[in-house]
C-alpha cells in the first residue's frame, strides 16, 4: 500500500491492513477516513475492524463509504466534514484511493477552489484516474431542479429546498418544527436554516410542501408560511389520517377536512415550481396520505423507499399497509432508471454519514427488500421487520399529553415555546 500525498492535511491510499494504522500514526498522521463500503471483495478487513484499528493506535476514524457512480453530494459533504473534524493530517483510503481522491477534487469545485475542467489532470498528476469526477460534474450541470438537503439528526429526517436554477423559484419539502420531549417546547432552528439558506441564495419560496403526516416530528410548514407567504400542500387523504387520529388521541375540535393546509393534492395533479413541472404520485403504504413528488428528474418519496442499504419505510401506523406499500414502491419503481429519488430519513446503518439520495436503477439493483423480491415475500419481511421496531417517541408523548388534559406549561423566559401538541402538524 502507498500513500500519496495531495496536500499537507490529505493523503490518499489503497486499502490498509490492520498494521497500517500503527505506521500512519508513526509517519504524524491524525485521523484515517474509510471511503470503502464493506462488503466489496474477500478478506477486506470492513469498518468495524478499521474502527479498532484505529483507536488502539490513537486516531480519529471517519467511515464515509461510497460506490464510485453513486457518489452524491452528501457523501462529498460528509467527507469535507470528516477532514474538518480531524486535528492533524488525515490518510483516506477506498480500495485503490481514487475514490478517496475524487471525493476531495468533487469538494474543491463545488466550494470555488478548483475549475470543473481541471479536475482530471489534477488527478493525472497524482497518478490517479479522475474521469468518473468529470462525469459526475457534467451530469451535475444538466439536473434540473437543483436540491439542496438539510439533515436533522434528532428524528434523522431529511429536509429539502428544491429550486429551478433559471428562475431561482422554489419548494421546501418536509420541513421540520424542532421538538423537545421533555419540556414540550418546539422551537424554529431547522426551519430558519432553510429561510437562511433560501436568502443566501436570492430564492423565492413558491411551494410548503409535506409528503404525508409525521409521527416522529412536527412540521414547520405553518412558521414557514407565516415567514414567507408561500402556500402550504398536502395529499388529499390527509383527512382520512385526521380523522383516525381524532379517535386515538381523543381529540374531538381536531378539524378532518385538512384545512390547514392551502392546497390538497390528488394523485396526478400537477403544478409548477418556477419553469420547473411537477407532479403528484399517491404513495400510501406507510400513511394512507403519503404522496411523492416528482419535479424534474427528482422524486421526493419520503417514507416509502430509503437508501438502497437501509430498505422500505415502516407500515405498521395507523392505517398503514405493507401490500400498499410494495404497489406504491412498484409505482416510482416505474420512473426512468436516471430517475433522482430523495428519501425522507436515514438511520445511518454501519455508522456512515447520512445519505438521502438514489436513482431508481439503484434501488432495482442494490435495495434487499427490493431485488429479487415478489410482492408476498415483501410483506413477509415488511412485517416481520415491523414487529420488532419501537414506537416514535413523539407519538407516544402526544398521546400522553392528550391524556393528561392536552395542555403544557407556559413559557418561562427561555426562549421556547409551549404550546399544545398541533397534531394536524404531525
Amino acid at each position: 500500500m502507498t500513500c500519496v500525498k495531495v496536500n499537507e492535511l490529505l493523503s490518499v491510499a489503497g486499502q490498509p491492513d490492520a498494521a497500517a494504522f500503527a505506521a500512519f500514526a508513526a509517519d504524524g498522521f491524525a485521523a484515517v477516513i474509510n471511503a470503502r463500503p464493506d462488503g466489496e471483495e474477500p478478506g477486506q478487513p470492513g469498518n468495524t475492524a478499521e474502527k479498532a484499528s484505529a483507536a488502539a493506535a490513537g486516531l480519529f476514524y471517519s467511515f464515509v463509504p461510497v460506490k464510485g457512480s453513486e457518489i452524491t453530494e452528501a457523501d462529498i459533504f460528509a467527507f469535507q466534514a470528516a477532514m474538518a473534524q480531524a486535528k492533524g493530517p488525515v490518510v483516506a483510503h477506498c480500495k485503490s484511493g481514487t475514490r478517496a481522491l475524487t471525493l476531495h477534487a468533487l469538494g474543491e469545485v463545488l466550494d470555488g477552489r478548483m475549475k470543473p475542467g481541471d479536475v482530471e489532470a489534477f488527478g493525472q498528476n497524482l497518478g490517479f484516474d479522475l474521469a468518473g469526477a468529470r462525469r459526475f460534474l457534467e451530469k451535475r450541470a444538466g439536473q434540473a431542479p437543483h436540491v439542496k438537503a438539510f439533515f436533522e439528526p434528532r428524528t434523522c429526517s431529511v429536509q429539502y429546498v428544491v429550486s429551478d436554477p433559471e428562475t431561482k423559484r422554489c419548494a421546501i419539502i418536509d420541513p421540520v418544527l424542532d421538538f423537545d420531549e421533555m419540556s414540550g417546547a418546539t422551537g424554529t432552528a431547522n426551519a430558519d436554516a432553510i429561510l437562511a439558506h433560501v436568502e443566501s441564495e436570492g430564492l423565492t419560496v413558491e411551494w410548503i410542501l409535506d409528503t404525508h403526516p409525521h409521527a416522529d416530528h412536527f412540521s414547520a410548514a405553518h412558521y414557514l408560511h407565516e415567514k414567507t407567504g408561500a402556500p402550504t400542500a398536502i395529499g388529499t387523504h390527509v383527512t382520512d389520517v385526521q380523522t383516525l387520529w381524532k379517535e386515538i388521541y381523543n381529540w374531538p375540535a381536531l378539524k378532518t377536512d385538512g384545512s390547514q393546509w392551502d392546497r390538497l393534492f390528488a394523485d396526478g395533479d400537477t403544478f409548477e415550481i418556477g419553469a420547473l413541472k411537477a407532479r403528484v404520485m399517491f404513495s400510501p403504504g406507510h400513511t394512507l396520505a403519503s404522496i411523492t413528488y416528482v419535479i424534474g428528474d427528482a422524486a421526493f418519496v419520503h417514507d416509502t423507499v430509503f437508501t438502497p442499504d437501509s430498505g422500505t419505510a415502516r407500515t405498521d401506523f395507523p392505517g398503514g399497509s405493507a401490500a400498499a406499500l410494495w404497489q406504491s414502491i412498484q409505482t416510482i419503481l416505474s420512473l426512468p432508471e436516471e430517475t433522482r429519488l430523495f428519501s425522507g430519513h436515514d438511520y445511518q446503518p454501519g455508522g456512515r454519514h447520512p445519505r438521502w439520495e438514489s436513482t431508481v436503477a439503484a434501488q432495482k439493483r442494490a435495495n434487499p427488500h427490493i431485488s429479487g423480491i415478489d410482492e408476498a415475500g415483501f410483506v413477509a419481511l415488511r412485517q416481520a421487520r415491523d414487529r420488532t421496531l419501537p414506537k416514535p417517541k413523539l407519538m407516544l408523548h402526544a398521546l400522553q399529553v392528550n391524556i393528561r388534559g392536552g395542555r403544557l406549561p407556559e413559557p418561562e423566559g427561555n426562549g421556547r415555546r409551549y404550546l399544545k401538541i398541533p397534531l394536524d402538524a404531525l
